[in-house]
């Protein structure tokens, strides 16, 4: 051998590629078919359940109206309780405080002390008619 000339590898003999068989016209059609079908399945089911859907809502609606207007309503009805409750306590710190023990006693029972006056307010013009009036 030459020095001067590369050696060479020993080549193997290639073995013929196989011809890949290529998707017939037929097929093709056929799996786009498939593809069609499938497609149009999913969205007959989603429109079926987004139909299933929109008719819930709409039968939910008027029991929803109607619970906000229940539940203003108890509001309301809180409200004027609230107020209720608060005039109750007030009344009820009022009615056990013992400095206006004596003054509720006076309230409840029409009593007056004894160092006290009482006071009766008499309207002049209702005393003349009365006295004009008993009087033929």
């Amino acid at each position: 051998m030459n020095a001067f000339q590369p050696s060479r590898p020993e080549l193997q003999p290639v073995e013929p590629r196989r011809a890949l068989p290529r998707p017939k016209k037929h097929l093709r059609q056929r799996s786009y078919q498939v593809m069609a079908l499938e497609t149009t399945a999913k969205i007959t089911v989603n429109l079926v359940i987004a139909t299933a859907a929109v008719s819930a809502l709409v039968q939910l609606l008027p029991y929803h109206w109607l619970q906000q207007d229940k539940l203003r309503e108890i509001r309301t009805e809180v409200k004027l309780v609230e107020g209720r409750v608060n005039t109750l306590r007030a009344e009820f710190s009022r009615n056990f405080d013992p400095q206006q023990a004596k003054s509720i006693r006076q309230e409840q029972s029409y009593r007056f002390d004894p160092s006290q006056r009482q006071i009766v307010l008499i309207n002049p013009d209702r005393k003349d008619a009365e006295q004009s009036d008993s009087t033929p």
